[in-house]
């Protein structure tokens, strides 16, 4: 298929990015990304004519596209901004001299300014103002391979010609009890984060000892205060995200590495040190990023490397969408609410309790009370009492894969035999037999 397949009842952990069709050798994608930026600095003529009323009505109805089912709602629903956000939002084109007299270049940039947007928003804005083009597609998409389609009312389609939105009707696939239309997204447009995202800007270029002092608490909050006033770093690194385009590549299929590289990358990790000398650290989350998304697929699917916490400072190492395809999935879901799954992976001769609180705050109702430490030794005791007060006083579970139970993984995904989650559901049993009740 050339679009993602969406699913009835919840998201797909995929978004938009916009990048991709800036960069994209298409006339067709390259045309979509100027309506969508000239829709969305249109937001700043309007402010600047003091229709601001209509400028914050309209951030406000682009901020959510349900029928496109991207992000991670458990239900397909989404909430759209509030009043307060949008005026935020359009305030940039005040605040920021640059926005000010030539607007944005990329509607990504929106994240590195403004609190409690991210990559969900910045999908949905771009689907909301590209939901034309959206409709025709389905529309072609379902004539070719015959999908039934039926007369629907789709709200909030923007007219570039006219530049509101409006109501259509149209003939569209749809859900099949609540009969809600449903949009279909090409697979080329999608990515798990924005090639332009706070994530990465924190990660790789953000002038951290510039904001916060020895000692203090680096927050998402004074680092997007600092971007406001120094317009400079952001230009410099929107400037080099542009430069390493070629980099930039859609992400929503998976392919398994083969055996071999499989047994590469396990002898990878047996050989590296623990700690974080010669960048021991960084070369461990990397062995594993490619090792583990092969062997637990496709019961655990949509691996994100280096997820950001909603905070945006803290980093959790790995995450798979939870597809409940097996019985010990659908279980972690019953019981911990996850439809998300944590890995943590610590390069360290010895989890300390720090270790396990940190993962403990990851482990909350949005994503769910299951995680994962992928570590080089087994815990010891003291760490292991710590996990089962975790599950005793807040129902929340944590377990251990050391460097043995990863070679196992690896052995029977060669041998065929059995599916290297059948690794993890032994670990979990171990866990749980050692919890009381």
């Amino acid at each position: 298929m050339g679009f993602a397949i969406p699913f009835f009842e919840e998201d797909i952990p995929l978004y938009v990015d916009p990048f991709l069709l800036w960069k994209s050798p298409s006339l067709n994608d390259k045309g979509l990304h100027q309506i969508l930026i000239a829709a969305f600095n249109h937001l700043g003529v309007l402010h600047r004519k003091g229709r601001t009323e209509e400028a914050i009505n309209q951030i406000i109805v682009a901020s959510e596209c349900d029928e496109v089912g991207l992000g991670n709602s458990g239900t397909r629903v989404g909430r759209r901004f509030g009043r307060g956000k949008a005026e935020e939002i359009i305030q940039l084109f005040d605040r920021i001299p640059y926005y000010r007299d030539h607007g944005f270049r990329h509607i990504e940039e929106i994240q590195l300014f403004v609190d409690q947007v991210g990559k969900d928003r910045i999908s949905d804005i771009a689907c909301s103002f590209l939901k034309s083009f959206l409709v025709d597609y389905t529309i072609d998409q379902c004539m070719s391979l015959n999908i039934p389609t039926e007369q629907v009312e789709l709200s909030s389609v923007y007219d570039a010609n006219k530049q509101i939105f409006e109501n259509l009707i149209a003939k569209l696939p749809t859900h099949p009890t609540s009969h809600k239309p449903i949009l279909l997204t090409p697979k080329h447009w999608l990515r798990h984060i924005p090639w332009i995202s706070f994530e990465q800007y924190f990660r790789d270029s953000c002038p951290q000892d510039d904001i916060a002092h020895r000692g203090e608490e680096l927050t998402r909050v004074k680092v997007l205060t600092y971007n406001r006033e120094n317009y400079g770093v952001i230009d410099a690194y929107v400037k080099e995200r542009e430069r390493t385009q070629a980099d930039c590549a859609t992400d929503p299929l998976f392919k398994q590495i083969p055996v071999l590289s499989a047994r590469r990358k396990l002898a990878e990790i047996k050989k590296l040190p623990t700690g974080k000398d010669d960048n021991a650290d960084r070369k461990y989350e990397l062995a594993l990023g490619a090792l583990l998304p092969t062997l637990l697929y496709p019961h655990l699917d949509f691996a994100q490397e280096q997820a950001r916490t909603d905070s945006g400072v803290s980093i959790r190492d790995l995450i798979f969408y939870n597809s409940r395809q097996h019985p010990f999935l659908k279980e972690i879901m019953d019981d911990y609410k996850s439809r998300q799954i944590t890995f943590e992976l610590k390069n360290v001769e010895r989890i300390t309790r720090e270790h396990v609180d940190q993962l403990n705050r990851y482990l909350h109702e949005e994503i769910g009370k299951f995680g994962v430490f992928i570590t080089r030794n087994p815990l010891k005791k003291a760490e292991i009492t710590r996990t089962i007060e975790l599950w005793s006083g807040q129902r929340k579970a944590v377990i251990v894969l050391t460097d043995s139970d990863i070679e196992q993984m690896v052995e029977v995904y060669d041998s065929k035999q059995r599916h290297p989650l059948d690794v993890i559901v032994r670990s979990y049993a171990q866990y749980r037999r050692s919890c009381p009740g």
